[in-house]
C-alpha cells in the first residue's frame, strides 16, 4: 500500500552533528516503535573500523517533528549505527558502554587497538567525528512513520513478530503491562532455558507473554497469531480485566516453579513445550486440583523427564532413518506436534490432551467442601472434653474457637470430622499450609 502522507528530505548529517543532536536532547534513538538492541560486541566493532577506513555506510532514516517548538529526531532506522558511535565516542549516558577496536589506521601501520581517547590523542577525532551519513529526514502522520518502520527493518535483522507488534501498537495497555511483566521475569525464562539471551534481545520474553496472558484472558489455548494481533492490536481489555489477567499469570508461573522446579533439565525448557505446561497447570489450579504437595510434585518432575526423554530417543530414531516401536507411539504422538505448525491451536490441543494422559491422575482435586458445617462444629466441640488449644494450651470457648484442617486443605485434607481438631484463632492462622 503505498504511503501518500509522508514528506522526504535527502541530505546528511556528520556524526559530531549527531552527538551534538544527542546532547542536546534532540536526537531520539528510542522512540516507542523502536527495538531494543540488536547488534553484538562484533557487529559494532565492524561499523567503527569500517568509518574510521572512511567505508559507504547505508543512509539514516529519521523522522522529523516539532515538539513544543523543539526540532527533534526520532530514529527510524539506524539505531544501531549510531548508538554505536555514540557508545565509542562515550556520549551522554553511553559514556559507560565506551570500548575499542583493533585495526591499522594507515596503510604502512601496525594493527594496534584504539579506543576513544588515543584516538584523539594521536589527533584522528576528524576521521570519525568528521564522517557523514547519508539521511533521509520524513515527516508526516506517526501511523504512516511506523509502517515505514517496519517496512524497512523487514531485511538485515529482520524484526520479529513480537518487535513488529510492539512496533505498531507501542501505545498498547496489553503490550505494556506484558513488557512489564516480561521484564521482571527475564531472569526466571534465561535461568531455566526457556528462552536464550538473543531471544530475549529480540523481544521475544514479551511476546511469550503476551501468548500466556492473552490465553488466560480467553481461558484456554489459542491460535498464537491471530489471537496476538487481535488482542494487542484491536481487542480492548479493561484494566481491571488486565490486572486480574496479569496476576493470574504471575500465580501460575509461580506453580511452573513449584511443581517443576527442574524444569531446565527438559525439553519443555523451549517457549513452544513451556507453553503447554503452563496452560495444562492453569487447567488443573482452576479445576481445583491439590498443586503444592512436594511428594506428588516430586512424581510430576520425574513423569516431565522422562515424557522428554522419551520424545529426545524417538527424534534421535527418526534422523536415523528408524520408526518408533509400539511402546513409543505417545512419545511419537508428542514429537508429531511440535514439528510443523507448533502454535496452532489445533496442534496445541493434541499436545494437552497426551500432558492429561501422562499427569492427569497424579493430582487429585481439593475437597469442594472448604469449611466445616456448623453441625460438624458444634459435634466437635461437644465431644472435646478439655477445650484447649493443642498449640499454645490456652482454653477455648464457643465464641474463640476456630477448626483447623489437621491435613491442610490446600495439600488435600477433608473437611471431616476425623482430619478436624480446636484451635485457637491464632495459632489456626499461624499454621497455614502446614
Amino acid at each position: 500500500m503505498p504511503i501518500h502522507s509522508l514528506d522526504f528530505d535527502y541530505g546528511d548529517k556528520t556524526i559530531q552533528e549527531f552527538v551534538l543532536l544527542f546532547n542536546n536532547g534532540q536526537l531520539n534513538l528510542e522512540p516507542g516503535f523502536q527495538r531494543d538492541s540488536v547488534w553484538t560486541p562484533s557487529d559494532r566493532k565492524k561499523l567503527i573500523e569500517s568509518l574510521l577506513q572512511n567505508y559507504p555506510i547505508p543512509s539514516v532514516f529519521l523522522y522529523r517533528r516539532n515538539d513544543n517548538g523543539k526540532l527533534r529526531y526520532d530514529v527510524i532506522d539506524g539505531k544501531q549505527r549510531l548508538e554505536t558511535v555514540l557508545m565509542f565516542q562515550g556520549a551522554g549516558h553511553l559514556r559507560g558502554s565506551r570500548f575499542s577496536v583493533k585495526l591499522r589506521l594507515n596503510p604502512n601501520e601496525e594493527v594496534e587497538e584504539w579506543d576513544w581517547t588515543r584516538i584523539r590523542n594521536r589527533g584522528h577525532e576528524h576521521r570519525l567525528m568528521g564522517y557523514k551519513f547519508q539521511t533521509v529526514e520524513i515527516t508526516g502522520d506517526l501511523a504512516d512513520i511506523i509502517d515505514l518502520f517496519v517496512r524497512i527493518n523487514s531485511t538485515g535483522k529482520r524484526l520479529t513478530g513480537a518487535e513488529k507488534r510492539h512496533a505498531r501498537f507501542f501505545h498498547s495497555d496489553f503490550l505494556k503491562q506484558a513488557g512489564r511483566l516480561a521484564d521482571k521475569r527475564k531472569r526466571f525464562f534465561l535461568e531455566n532455558r526457556i528462552l536464550s539471551p538473543g531471544q530475549v534481545s529480540r523481544m521475544k520474553h514479551v511476546e511469550l507473554v503476551c501468548e500466556l496472558m492473552a490465553s488466560l484472558h480467553a481461558k484456554g489455548l489459542i491460535n498464537k497469531k491471530k489471537a496476538l494481533d487481535g488482542i494487542i492490536g484491536g481487542q480492548a481489555v479493561d484494566l481491571r480485566t488486565l490486572r486480574r489477567v496479569v496476576q493470574e499469570t504471575v500465580q501460575i508461573l509461580n506453580l511452573v516453579k513449584k511443581v517443576f522446579p527442574d524444569i531446565r533439565t527438559t525439553r519443555f525448557a523451549n517457549s513452544a513445550d513451556f507453553y503447554s505446561i503452563f496452560i495444562f497447570l492453569w487447567e488443573l489450579d482452576r479445576e481445583g486440583c491439590i498443586l503444592l504437595d512436594a511428594k506428588r510434585n516430586r512424581q510430576a518432575q520425574r513423569l516431565l523427564v522422562w515424557l522428554s526423554n522419551g520424545v529426545g530417543i524417538v527424534r534421535q530414531q527418526q534422523r536415523k532413518a528408524e520408526g518408533a516401536s509400539s511402546d513409543q507411539r505417545l512419545f511419537a504422538d508428542y514429537l508429531l506436534t511440535v514439528q510443523g505448525d507448533t502454535d496452532s491451536l489445533a496442534t496445541r490441543q493434541r499436545r494437552a490432551a497426551i500432558l492429561m494422559k501422562v499427569f492427569g491422575g497424579l493430582f487429585e482435586k481439593k475437597d469442594e467442601q472448604r469449611v466445616f458445617t456448623i453441625e460438624q462444629r458444634m459435634l466437635l466441640w461437644h465431644s472435646d472434653e478439655r477445650k484447649r488449644c493443642p498449640k499454645c494450651r490456652k482454653p477455648l470457648t464457643w465464641s474463640n474457637f476456630t477448626i483447623d484442617h489437621i491435613k491442610p486443605h490446600a495439600l488435600g485434607g477433608k473437611s471431616t470430622l476425623s482430619n478436624a481438631a480446636l484451635m485457637c484463632r491464632s495459632c489456626n492462622s499461624r499454621k497455614g499450609k502446614r
